[in-house]
């Protein structure tokens, strides 16, 4: 992991691009604050393939297929009107 200013980071862009490929991720900062990171394309994929659709997330919850609910017989209380 390397911290690159961005001034630096625009003149070397091929070998920051190379660095992301064999080093892992390279910080680019702007006045001492991260502003941005390039990844190798292999750590792109691997953040973004895991990404669930949300029908499937909504599908994988708990089963409730044989859900029963226990009804109290109590008929309540009687009033008078």
């Amino acid at each position: 992991m390397s911290v690159w200013q961005v001034q630096e980071a625009k003149t070397r862009l091929s070998e920051v691009i190379e660095d992301a490929h064999s080093k892992g991720p390279q910080f680019i900062t702007r006045h001492g604050t991260e502003r941005a990171v390039v990844l190798s394309i292999a750590d792109y994929r691997s953040l973004t393939a895991h990404k669930p659709n949300f029908r499937d997330y909504l599908l994988g919850g708990p089963k409730v297929d044989s859900f029963d609910v226990e009804r109290d017989r109590d008929t309540g209380r009687e009033i008078n009107l």
